[in-house]
């Protein structure tokens, strides 16, 4: 596991220690909500770095808000933009891919990863080098590059602390140092908006139902991944990484009040849950405190409200998204990376109109098929670069088939 007991006892702090933070994706929806956490608890942050893509409008009002040292746009373009907003501040600023590495680099204690799709790639890599706690956000690292980036966590003597809510609820019940007891790791699903729905609807399915998710409030992306319940495959190979139990120990089922976020089950019988309302600062917060805890505003569960918790069985033939991810993960290799890839082309395809719902899993599939030769696991970044490249190119190719 990447977290490990050992770590729990040598690197405990004190709860009213500050703690010097960086935010990679501050403008996003997981670095908002880690910027709201902070601003309220203001005192006990010191803000490193913060870097956003595009966003330039929104960093240069968080930036002139909260008075990182150092903030950087990831287009090169919008560097004068930047800097024009920030001057007479004393915030230096940077834009390009060079400049987020080094935020990445720059000391902060704590690195949120919030940087979405493979441009999160090298700079959470260069915070884990430099043995940062890492609030992994980005399901990409492990996905695309999971042996890779835990050799670098053990080499450096990083820590990845999750952040997504189903690997943060098992973060929170699962005894890292007594695996040998664990029975079962359960990933729920909310099961998206189309839980209930036919295939003969879900092949009619718009974007703008795609991406209204039920419980969260979620980017476009990730909401159709949820709705394809690819976000549930990709969770399923990041809990692989994570906890080490072995893929036939590890279950999804559909639970639509989103309420348990997820259950691990041991050896005597026991389940063990983690409960909470559907609001990302939860385990944002946990990993921001940790190995504490912190004050949130989230929503308070009362259960004779919500009055009953429901489950099932996914079904794989209407989300054939879980058999692919389970597929590519046996596989190893390139596969995990290339199921990545070639979602990230499909969904956009989606998004824009030009392939239906139902071509996504289809495409996906398709290219896993096809396959990229790239003589077994990938060695570095270079090489997993490579096979997401090639694999986004086969996708393009189908998406133009496939196009309505």
């Amino acid at each position: 596991m990447a977290l490990t007991a050992e770590f729990r006892e040598t690197k405990a702090v004190d709860a009213a220690a500050r703690r010097s933070v960086s935010v990679l994706g501050s403008t996003g929806s997981i670095g908002v909500s880690t910027l709201d956490l902070i601003e309220r608890d203001r005192e006990r942050f010191d803000l490193v770095a913060l870097t956003a893509h595009k966003n330039v409008a929104s960093l240069i009002e968080q930036a002139r808000r909260l008075r990182p040292q150092f903030a950087v746009i990831g287009d090169l373009l919008l560097y004068d933009e930047l800097k024009a907003g920030l001057e007479g501040t004393g915030i230096e600023v940077g834009a390009g891919r060079d400049a987020v590495i080094e935020a990445a680099l720059r000391p902060a204690e704590w690195v949120m990863a919030g940087i979405v799709g493979t441009a999160g790639l090298a700079p959470t890599l260069a915070a884990v080098r430099r043995g940062a706690a890492v609030a992994l956000a980005n399901k990409e690292c492990l996905v695309s590059a999971g042996a890779l980036f835990l050799a670098e966590v053990s080499r450096s003597g990083a820590t990845l602390l999750p952040v997504d809510s189903e690997h943060n609820a098992i973060f929170q019940v699962l005894e890292a140092d007594k695996l040998h007891t664990v029975d079962r790791i359960i990933l729920t699903a909310s099961g998206g908006p189309f839980r209930t729905w036919s295939l003969d609807e879900m092949a009619l399915a718009t974007p703008k139902q795609a991406v209204a998710h039920p419980k969260w409030d979620m980017g476009a992306k990730i909401s159709v991944d949820s709705a394809t319940l690819m976000n549930k495959g990709l969770e399923l190979i990041e809990a692989h990484y994570l906890f080490p139990v072995g893929e036939p120990r590890l279950e999804i089922i559909i639970h639509p009040e989103s309420i348990i976020h997820s259950m691990v089950g041991y050896v005597d019988g026991s389940v063990l849950a983690q409960l909470g309302s559907p609001d990302m600062r939860t385990p944002i917060s946990y990993a921001l405190a940790w190995p504490n805890r912190m004050p949130t505003p989230c929503a308070r569960l009362n259960l004779s409200e919500i009055a009953k918790l429901t489950f099932e069985e996914p079904d794989p033939v209407r989300f054939p998204a879980l058999r692919l991810a389970r597929e590519a993960l046996r596989a190893g290799g390139a596969a995990p990376t290339i199921l990545n890839a070639a979602n990230e082309i499909a969904v956009a395809a989606f998004l824009g109109g030009h392939i239906g719902f139902l071509d996504i899993a289809a495409i996906v599939e398709s290219v896993l098929t096809r396959g990229v030769k790239s003589g077994g696991r990938p060695a570095d970044l270079e090489e997993i670069y490579e096979i997401d490249r090639i694999a986004r190119i086969q996708a393009e190719e189908l998406v133009h088939l496939a196009r309505r």
